[in-house]
């Protein structure tokens, strides 16, 4: 097991009703903005849970976060955090909105000429407002962790962005709200948060015998839940698992100590980012890829994974339980919905062409994976053998 340091200050304040505690978590002398996304939180109850929680609190909203959040959108937020002395800020939301929230809470604080430095030339966040969460749609963790992930149009462009500052200082999570969403948000939310385990799961042995079966317990969890959950969505039981299970995910305790490999979310960051298609249609495509090029580097693990969480048989050579393990995550993603071929979303070769030019011409993107050996050509090679 390797060294580390584990770090997480977020405040979670888990179960059905509690929204009604955000009034306690928010200084009441605060300037409040509630941030969220195109309308769904004012066709359930989390607008009304939210306005009713701050109705002592002085406090304005800005809407119309998109999917994949984007800066264009979100400077004009900090244009008014910068005019009305916003001090304190409220994402009501899923991960785009969380993600845009910590974007925000950093770029009114940037003391340079443009905030997307902070992603582009990796700029140090060197201060930040406050915020907390209310979440809407479990996927991607961000409830619980200080990186967000940020799209700019202008430049086609989709960069993530990290820092402590980062951090909510709460989240609520009502496992109700999980009622009244999409069946797609809910397939997303089921493989994005399956991905977050596998890139931090998938790489080497490190003798991290914690990590792993906590690791594996939640890919069990989310394979347990995935089809429940689509057949039910009102299940309480089944709605709480799901989002605990995503929080889970990506809130940095399954890291630690073990070697990480993020290369599917930079490649399918890209597709998302020329595309528009939705990020955990992305991972879906890519990672039976990633798995399938880094075979020989991940053998052990993927090993490990095929018998503890796959069931595949040890009594077969060990290149026909690598193949067979990788057919059942495809068939995974597909049992959630997902499309796993570039072609089947109209993806070509004009596209693989630009993201392995980005690769090349990104500072760290030429040595990826968990040995830093993924170049831009074996990037090609997992999106042909993806077409």
């Amino acid at each position: 097991m390797e060294n580390f340091v584990f770090y997480n200050p977020v405040k979670i304040i888990f179960g059905k009703g509690e929204i009604a505690r955000v009034a306690k978590e928010i200084p009441v002398n605060s300037k409040v903005m509630v941030l969220y996304g195109r309308g769904s939180i004012k066709k359930n109850f989390v607008y009304d849970a939210v306005k009713d929680a701050l109705k002592h609190h002085d406090w304005l909203e800005f809407g119309g976060i998109e999917p994949n959040p984007k800066y264009e959108t979100l400077m004009r937020a900090v244009d008014i955090i910068q005019k009305e002395n916003v001090d304190f800020l409220l994402a009501a939301g899923g991960g785009s909105v969380i993600d845009g929230t910590k974007f925000v809470a950093a770029a009114s604080k940037y003391e340079g000429e443009d905030s997307w430095d902070m992603l582009a030339k990796a700029e140090k966040v060197k201060a930040a407002l406050p915020l907390g969460v209310v979440l809407t749609i479990p996927a991607t963790g961000s409830e619980m962790n200080s990186t967000a992930v940020i799209s700019r149009n202008s430049t086609k462009e989709k960069l993530p962005l990290s820092h402590p500052r980062l951090f909510p200082q709460f989240s609520v999570l009502d496992p109700e709200v999980v009622y009244s969403l999409p069946e797609k948000q809910v397939q997303n939310g089921i493989v994005d948060a399956y991905v977050h385990v596998l890139e931090q799961y998938l790489t080497y042995p490190v003798q991290a015998e914690v990590q792993d079966r906590w690791a594996e317990g939640v890919l069990k969890a989310l394979m347990d839940t995935g089809p429940k959950i689509l057949q039910d969505q009102k299940n309480y039981n089944n709605a709480a698992n799901l989002m605990w299970e995503a929080t889970m995910a990506l809130n940095g305790i399954l890291r630690c100590g073990v070697p990480e490999d993020w290369s599917t979310h930079m490649i399918g960051h890209e597709i998302t980012a020329l595309h528009g298609i939705d990020h955990a249609e992305t991972l879906a495509m890519v990672l039976p890829g990633v798995m399938q090029e880094m075979r020989e580097e991940k053998s052990e693990k993927l090993l490990q994974y095929a018998g503890r969480v796959m069931n595949v048989r040890d009594d077969i050579p060990h290149d026909k339980r690598i193949d067979q393990v990788i057919e059942k995550t495809e068939h995974f993603f597909k049992s959630m919905g997902m499309q796993i071929r570039l072609s089947d979303h109209g993806i070509n070769m004009s596209t693989i062409d630009e993201i392995e030019k980005r690769f090349r011409q990104r500072p760290g993107f030429d040595a990826l994976g968990e040995h830093e050996n993924m170049n831009p050509s074996r990037v090609r090679n997992i999106l042909e053998s993806r077409l």
